[in-house]
């Protein structure tokens, strides 16, 4: 247990680069130094834009690290120096990057949480894109699959999120203009994300995604002491081998946040410890149940014969209401199997409601 209260997680949320997440959150971290606090910056990121950087003048920056990985040298974020100064504020850029092998840990998002165990308060920032559940539905959105995602867990724990909000036309006035990027990137960004038509798509899904926040917070605060929605209301999630168990695993995680459900991610399997499976198989359930447990999903290896009976069983002592499951591709699926698992799901699953869920490719560029 830390000697310190847990710091305060502030979340700038944009659906782009160039919206001005960076630039609103130096504002405010500006702002709380000239009220007398102690602000330091973590981790800042330029991107050669002139009128952001003007914004840290005055603000204590703590050096970066150096990594040294396959002959090559890069700056990472030292949180162990951000520790040792203790700085009431810290601003820290791009949550959602990927830290190079060798850091103590995989994410930022993981060393900002380390900040705020010892009391330190957070600035950060991030894109919606970048928000885990969402990966599927920002893919098919806009074709661009991200790899840098952030558990939703983590968002829902900030003690406050803040949509800093442009519109597309006005983001690609600033692209072209050369103030987001310069002219070669630039020109490369007109040709994924910064198309009008997925930017505006962006744009409403992170709108909405805010309000749902707000709701949120609103609705705990106003919950308390009562029973808690979602109550009764419990989620299934069967994971197999196959490639589209992570796309239903999402999906199902949103669903249980909107609804505030109770969600398992169940795996069957003949022996009950995978050991059965074939070592890319069973290398393969066993990612899917540690992505499972990332997003805060209980999880369980049920041991069982039959898919369909063990599963619907499980689901019947355990009160489940809706089990998600998709369409198996030859041997993705585990245990002894009929032609068609999930019609059999469907038979004895009568008083469950059974969601199939499928692919989908991105829309038409």
């Amino acid at each position: 247990m830390s000697d310190h209260p847990r710091g305060k997680l502030k979340i700038f949320m944009g659906y782009a680069a160039g919206v001005g997440k960076t630039y609103k959150m130096l504002e405010e971290a500006q702002a709380l130094r000239a009220a007398s606090a102690d602000v330091a910056i973590g981790y800042f990121e330029p991107h050669g834009r002139a009128e952001t950087i003007a914004k840290t003048e005055g603000l204590e920056t703590i050096p970066r690290k150096t990594i040294e990985y396959r002959g090559a040298a890069f700056e990472e974020m030292d949180t162990d120096a951000i520790l040792e100064r203790r700085p009431q504020i810290c601003v820290v850029d791009e949550f959602a990057h990927t830290n190079v092998p060798g850091c103590a840990r995989e994410k930022r998002w993981e060393d900002v949480e380390v900040l705020l165990a010892t009391g330190i308060d957070v600035l950060t920032t991030m894109n919606i894109q970048h928000l885990e559940s969402l990966n599927d539905q920002v893919w098919q959105l806009s074709g661009v699959r991200v790899r840098e995602t952030i558990p939703d867990w983590v968002v829902q724990q900030a003690d406050e999120v803040v949509m800093v909000d442009l519109t597309p036309r006005a983001l690609l006035h600033r692209l072209q203009r050369g103030v987001v990027y310069g002219r070669d990137k630039a020109e490369l960004a007109l040709q994924n994300f910064f198309r009008e038509s997925t930017l505006a798509a962006l744009r409403e899904l992170a709108l909405r995604e805010t309000a749902h926040e707000v709701g949120q917070r609103i609705g705990s605060s106003e919950d308390e002491g009562s029973v808690a929605p979602g109550k009764g209301h419990k989620i299934l999630v069967l994971i197999t081998a196959s490639p589209k168990t992570a796309m239903l695993i999402r999906r199902a995680k949103r669903v249980s946040d909107f609804t505030k459900a109770d969600c398992f991610a169940v795996a069957v399997d003949s022996a009950g410890d995978l050991s059965d499976l074939p070592a890319a198989e069973r290398e393969a359930v066993e990612r899917h149940l540690n992505f499972a447990r990332g997003l805060h999903i209980e999880t369980r290896i049920l041991e069982g014969d039959d898919v369909a009976v063990t599963l619907v069983d499980f689901g019947r002592r355990n009160q489940v209401t809706q089990i998600f499951v998709t369409r198996p591709q030859r041997r993705t699926w585990l245990g002894g199997l009929s032609r068609d698992p999930v019609r059999r799901i469907v038979d004895l699953a009568k008083d469950m409601q059974i969601v199939i869920v499928s692919d989908r490719e991105p829309l038409p560029r």
